[in-house]
């Protein structure tokens, strides 16, 4: 048990979600969008859904507790401003489908950083939660500058009455400078996300694909009472290192043919990672 800011506990939201310590949380990069560069009209959201219902599936066959959509291939992203409604309408529409299914917990992420837009889609699909790059604090992003905004989000969450969608936030997101926060330990970021009442924090390598640091999963595993989220480069064979220090992992491109995250989804793949983790907790069972 953690407790808000104001002192009120909040439960552990790793235990609250899936039930158990070593949850698998798959994540799905949506195709592109409407309104993104990539979107192909004449191929429309029929081609957006069958992919994303068809990973879905797959991950919940396979042994994963959860599934997190991100509108991945709306590259190049834009800033949280710049995000149109056509973008959260389509993930809305998304995740909406997802949840009739499948019966995992859902989670949001609408790049870059559009914590707002976000919120709007687990409230309006009945998603559980919602990742931000940058909840606390400001960083250089591909983007440009992108500053935290829980202060504004945390109060259009209460507004639209989506108090129960959760926010995971990351402690120095990859792809991007920290320079302007070269001052603070990975530790005092932490807490200032903690501060700030996310309700699990993620850590990640530096870009995409690259595992988070032990000693960078260690300091935010000791910097505050949050459930701990690794979010990238989780594969089947560093698995077990990852969760000593990480409640969950989310898991993207070594689900993918070729391990990279742009490639097609792999049984294969999927089965292993799953049966990693199961080995990993009958060793912790014994």
């Amino acid at each position: 048990m953690t407790v808000r800011p104001d002192g009120v506990p909040k439960p552990d939201e790793i235990e609250r979600l899936f039930g158990r310590r070593g949850a698998l949380i798959g994540m799905l990069h949506l195709r592109p969008l409407p309104g993104a560069p990539r979107y192909v009209p004449a191929e429309g959201m029929a081609a957006v859904l069958e992919q994303a219902l068809s990973e879905a599936r797959l991950l919940e066959e396979c042994g994963f507790d959860g599934v997190i959509i991100e509108n991945g291939w709306d590259i190049p992203f834009v800033k949280p401003d710049d995000v149109g409604p056509e973008t959260a309408a389509a993930m809305a529409v998304v995740a909406d489908r997802i949840r009739q299914a499948i019966d995992l917990p859902i989670g949001v992420n609408c790049l870059a950083n559009a914590v707002h837009a976000s919120i709007a889609v687990a409230a309006a699909a009945g998603a559980s939660f919602v990742r931000a790059n940058q909840w606390a604090n400001a960083y250089v992003a591909n983007e440009g500058f992108v500053e935290g905004r829980a202060g504004l989000v945390t109060r259009y969450r209460h507004a639209v009455g989506a108090d129960q969608v959760t926010v995971w936030a990351d402690v120095q997101v990859k792809l991007g400078s920290h320079a302007l926060t070269a001052d603070r330990s990975l530790s005092e970021q932490a807490r200032d996300a903690a501060w700030f009442d996310a309700d699990a924090l993620i850590v990640t390598g530096s870009r995409l694909a690259d595992p988070a640091a032990p000693d960078d999963l260690r300091a935010v595993r000791e910097a505050t009472a949050l459930s701990v989220v690794a979010g990238s480069g989780v594969r089947s064979d560093n698995l077990a290192a990852i969760l000593e220090y990480a409640d969950a992992v989310i898991v993207g491109s070594s689900l993918k043919e070729g391990d990279v995250w742009y490639g097609p989804m792999s049984k294969e793949a999927v089965a292993d990672v799953a049966r990693a983790r199961d080995q990993f907790l009958r060793g912790r069972a014994r």
